[in-house]
């Protein structure tokens, strides 16, 4: 009897317990994130006010997905694709508003972080810096939604499968909107590449 018991316990297909982590694992892990969100953020909103609020939607979002996530799998993609449909949702929900600015909107913040002295000694070169990250970003602020969003991911150094995977197309598609993007940056930051 017992041995009839062990073996239909054995023949039982084996169910994979994968662990998920709660809010507050997943809270701990994502702040690691938040420099470089904040700066696909900026790109995407062109303000900080906006870029702000754009990453703490997406860290609600992800707090209240949590149970979701699987540890292993990669947290920083998964937390850009939340930002990434947040800003779309967002986009599309505001494009038929017929309220249009408000006053508290600023202009872009262009040129060096207050925090940031690299160069803060030299104050030619530090002009030519602001002048070279102006011309940048107005650059990266010409090209579509996506390529922008696709070389900004790139920069953050995740992999072609990866932006797939945050962007919701396949590796080709990513590959070859990298390449049409870097050739429009090339194009337009031209005088600079002499």
């Amino acid at each position: 009897m017992i041995h009839s018991e062990m073996t239909g316990i054995l023949d039982r297909p084996q169910r994979r317990i994968e662990k998920t982590w709660d809010a507050g694992e997943l809270g701990q892990a994502a702040l690691a994130y938040a420099d470089t969100l904040h700066n696909l953020a900026r790109y995407l909103t062109g303000y900080d006010t906006d870029a702000d609020d754009l990453v703490q939607e997406t860290y609600a979002r992800a707090l209240q997905a949590a149970g979701q996530f699987t540890p292993g799998t990669n947290l920083k993609a998964w937390l850009f694709r939340i930002l990434r449909n947040t800003f779309i949702s967002r986009y599309r929900r505001e494009r038929n508003n017929p309220v249009v600015g408000g006053f508290d909107i600023t202009e872009p913040a262009v040129g060096v972080a207050a925090e940031d002295h690299w160069f803060m000694d030299d104050a030619e070169l530090d002009r030519l810096r602001k002048v070279v990250a102006a011309e940048i970003e107005a650059a990266l602020m010409t090209l579509s939604e996506d390529a922008r969003t696709v070389i900004l991911l790139d920069l953050e150094g995740l992999t072609e499968g990866e932006v797939a995977e945050v962007i919701g197309c396949p590796l080709g598609t990513v590959k070859s909107r990298l390449a049409r993007a870097r050739a429009a940056l090339r194009l337009r930051l031209k005088d600079y590449a002499r």
